[in-house]
């Protein structure tokens, strides 16, 4: 029967796996080949390391299975070279039974995982699939960083139906000279949303200016967008054009815009009417060619009502309206995201982080993120730096984030740290809450017998962990 794994590839379209299976046994290499085609794997064999070293040059490879004790060549050299052919390669290493030592130099040597003799078939297919997944999140890592080419639009990370809708819309808009207004969360990404609207627009040759209007003094802010002239104020030792002037033929992006003051507003109002405004101090008249893009996390039209904005500038910036859906609304987009922040934060710091462990993962999507994609960055960022192998654990994340990971048998699922009887009582608890209460299906989803639920549930209800009937 195929695996998970390989049924998906399968379903998609996608090519079989690919598999060399080494070993100088040749009646133990020939049931393992079989085994794997059945699971519809692609398969070779080879009796020893010289002639794997041959097919894996010629043939790109998944995966490879190699014995680790063989004549000529041993496991560990075969490993080495078979990197070298193929950098992207995994390796799983087979070891005699009880052979701790091997599997740990293996493992040290740079193995994605090991199997001891004599195989179980069971295990054989969890591994590979355990492999595959690990694979493609590495390629997803790779395609990630591609992706981040600096030549294109500005990439915005994504697949969910909220972030394609966005899209669409962006790639809509950035045509037009419309004004646009990005709402949304603080940290969702709304400076994203402009470059690309500026990088997709004819524009985009033209200068990208941003302002953020919540970190400037009124006096200051009025002189930045507008320019002063000479004498202005005290210290205004020269004319100085402010960034309207800059952005001419461009696009200006207007940072939280919620934060400008009423005589700020007015001068703003006037320009996106007659596209015309004076320096601070100037009588001058200015006439310029810019895109206004501003952004906001307030609810511009309960300032309007508290009489904090003016009604007139939110009409003319609210002519088109996107708004960035918070990462909450989005849960499946954070593995996405948090592996296109590895592949970024990896590059800049020089390491060779390849995956983010499930344990890992689990927790990055049950948090809430109330920070949105900039708290998801900034934990990513840690992770890598405090990451010494090539993968983020459970332990690299921030306590707040990883949280209590007991679940309300009071079981904690951490792996490693869990012993059988609570993953046992963990599995049982869980499945007999999604079956609805069911002794009978809860047993045949689990593979055990119906008399051993029912004993585990009566021994869960007299230590409290599950209401009696």
């Amino acid at each position: 029967m195929a695996t998970m794994a390989v049924l998906d590839r399968q379903t998609n379209g996608a090519p079989a796996p690919r598999v060399l299976v080494v070993d100088d046994e040749p009646h133990a290499r020939r049931a393992l080949v079989e085994l794997l085609a059945t699971d519809g794997y692609e398969v070779r064999e080879a009796s020893d390391g010289f002639k794997a070293l041959g097919i894996l040059r010629e043939w790109s490879t998944d995966v490879l299975l190699t014995d680790w004790r063989m004549p000529v060549m041993d496991g560990i050299t075969l490993l080495k070279k078979a990197r070298q052919e193929q950098p992207g390669l995994a390796v799983i290493v087979m070891t005699a039974f009880g052979s701790v030592e091997s599997a740990v130099e293996a493992m040290k040597a740079g193995a994605d995982d090991y199997l001891t003799k004599p195989l179980s078939f069971d295990a054989v297919e969890l591994v590979l699939e355990r492999s595959m997944e690990r694979l493609a999140l590495r390629r997803e890592l790779e395609s990630l960083r591609a992706a981040r080419d600096t030549s294109s639009p500005t990439f915005i990370v994504g697949k969910s139906p909220p972030v394609l809708e966005l899209l669409a819309m962006v790639d809509q808009v950035a045509e037009s000279r419309a004004t646009v207004l990005i709402t949304g969360e603080s940290g969702t990404g709304k400076e994203l949303v402009a470059r690309r609207i500026h990088e997709m627009s004819p524009r985009a040759h033209r200068p990208f200016v941003r302002l953020h209007c919540a970190a400037l003094a009124e006096s200051v802010l009025e002189s930045e967008l507008f320019g002063h002239e000479k004498g202005a104020f005290t210290g205004a030792t020269n004319r100085r054009a402010g960034r309207f002037e800059e952005a001419d033929g461009g696009t200006l992006f207007l940072d939280e815009i919620g934060e400008l003051s009423g005589s700020v507003q007015v001068k703003l109002l006037r320009f996106l009417q007659q596209r015309e405004f004076e320096r601070v101090g100037g009588n001058q008249t200015i006439e310029v060619d810019v895109r206004i893009v501003a952004a906001t996390n307030r609810d511009l039209r309960a300032e309007v009502d508290a009489g904090r904005f003016r009604e007139d500038l939110f009409f003319r910036l609210h002519v088109i309206n996107l708004d960035v859906p918070p990462l909450r609304a989005r849960p499946g987009d954070v593995p996405i995201l948090a592996r296109s922040f590895v592949a970024r934060f990896a590059e800049e710091n020089d390491k060779s982080i390849r995956e983010i462990e499930p344990e890992a993962m689990e927790i990055l999507e049950s948090y809430e993120w109330p920070g949105n994609v900039r708290e998801l960055e900034n934990v990513i960022q840690r992770a890598v730096v405090l990451a010494g192998g090539d993968r983020i654990e459970a332990r690299h994340l921030p306590p707040h984030i990883v949280g209590d990971r007991t679940d309300a048998s009071g079981l904690d699922v951490r792996i490693p740290g869990a012993t059988l009887a609570e993953l046992e009582r963990h599995a049982i608890l869980k499945t007999y809450e999604a079956t609805g209460g069911s002794s009978s299906e809860t047993a045949e989803i689990l593979g055990i017998s119906v008399r051993k639920v029912q004993y585990r549930l009566k021994e869960y209800r007299e230590e409290g962990m599950l209401a009696s009937e």
